[in-house]
């Protein structure tokens, strides 16, 4: 039996996620929440009231407990789920509502608990507004903009400190506390140096966090798909566009934030090549473009009279959001019932490692790909099976 806590905030309501079950995640995950790793749990936008939300959820995971935490309510909790069978009760001078067994023993909840394990914050706008104007004269992207500020906040909410007062042993603290508690990987844990430094360095003018050891980067290899597997996943997708995103990112080795941005200037049907403008690292590349994508992009035109923005999101002037276009792959590999653990970038490694095993020369994937070091692409190599798809395994040689 599962028990399932949505906490409603504002516009959003939380539900934290902690089950070994990668059916129920990836069910979750097709209901549009988006997985927010750091605190192990979905979000999902308040579109719809939070009665409807969670009705909707009660007939989709039948015989699962849902308990509705308010953020501004009085110590009270919601819960339905037991037989089917609306039933009240009064627990520890808390209104219990559920469905049936009357020595449940759940737990009393009160939503101001939760709200204290809120702490203040410390990095204040004086600091935010200095930061950001840092940030712009050098150009750096809004992703990374972001990501600095959220580091910065995170480190002067978590040791309690304003970032004048930070010394090195609070930066040690905090780096063990998120490794700990958030299981930050090695990637994470340099950005949030990383930012860290910056904001001391160009800001505060403290040369204090100049050295310092970072951890070494994970040496995980990429998981990516079988060509039956993105046969599958497109074959279940019939939305024209959902299907296009899917097709490109993987025909073309895209990167999700360049698949969503593309403009129809970007395409080039006569000569099959597909131009990516201010990629990562603000670098422009070309790239290939498959004889059936190009097919399927003049039908595409066709159909929704396309002018400017390939994908549009809301409003049209503006391109589809990258959680869109993930939220989009999620669906689909759901429908084909995939459960390998991958996200929409698994495409792009999947592109990589496909044109490695055909033979394809891997200086000319470094450039497809957009990538500065040939030692970034050469990761694909100890994945992709190229002659080794000859080699026999000896338990095949024993019957």
């Amino acid at each position: 039996m599962k028990i399932v806590y949505l906490f409603c905030e504002s516009n959003i309501v939380r539900v934290p996620f902690f089950y070994p079950d990668e059916s129920f995640f990836r069910r979750l995950a097709g209901e549009g929440g988006v997985w927010d790793k750091a605190g192990r749990q979905f979000i999902f936008k308040q579109i719809v009231p939070v009665n409807s939300f969670k009705s909707g959820l009660f007939k989709k995971f039948p015989g699962m407990i849902f308990v509705q935490v308010e953020e501004n309510s009085p110590p009270s909790i919601h819960v339905c789920g037991f037989w089917e069978r609306p039933w009240e009760k009064t627990v520890n001078s808390c209104p219990v509502k559920y469905g049936g067994l009357a020595d449940v023993g759940i737990p009393s909840v009160s939503a101001p608990v939760f709200k204290q394990l809120a702490l203040p914050e410390k990095f204040s706008e004086h600091w935010q507004t200095r930061l950001e104007t840092e940030l712009r004269s050098r150009k750096y992207s809004p992703q990374t903009r972001r990501a600095y500020q959220y580091y910065n906040r995170l480190l002067c909410r978590t040791v309690q400190k304003p970032p004048e007062e930070i010394r090195q042993e609070d930066m040690t603290h905090f780096l063990a506390l998120v490794e700990k508690d958030r299981e930050y990987s090695a990637s994470s844990i340099n950005l949030a140096i990383s930012a860290v430094k910056f904001f001391h360095k160009n800001v505060l003018k403290n040369k204090e966090f100049n050295e310092r050891h970072r951890p070494r980067h994970d040496g995980r290899l990429p998981i990516v798909l079988s060509k039956n597997e993105i046969g599958k996943i497109l074959d279940k997708e019939h939305n024209p566009k959902h299907r296009l995103i899917l097709m490109l990112a993987y025909s073309s080795g895209l990167r999700v934030s360049e698949v969503v941005a593309l403009r129809k200037e970007h395409i080039d049907l006569d000569r099959k090549i597909l131009y990516v403008k201010a990629g990562k690292g603000r670098k422009d590349r070309c790239t290939v473009l498959s004889e059936k994508a190009a097919k399927f992009i003049g039908e595409y035109y066709a159909f929704y009279g396309t002018k400017t923005w390939l994908f549009p999101g809301l409003p049209a002037t503006r391109h589809l959001t990258i959680r869109s276009a993930q939220h989009i792959f999620d669906k689909a590999i759901f429908r084909a019932e995939i459960y390998k653990r991958v996200s929409i970038h698994s495409l792009r490694h999947t592109f990589a490692t496909h044109l490695l095993e055909s033979g394809t020369d891997i200086r000319y994937i470094q450039e497809l790909l957009g990538h500065s070091s040939i030692r970034t692409t050469e990761r694909y190599t100890h994945i992709a099976r190229g002659s080794t798809l000859r080699i026999k395994s000896p338990l095949d040689s024993l019957f």
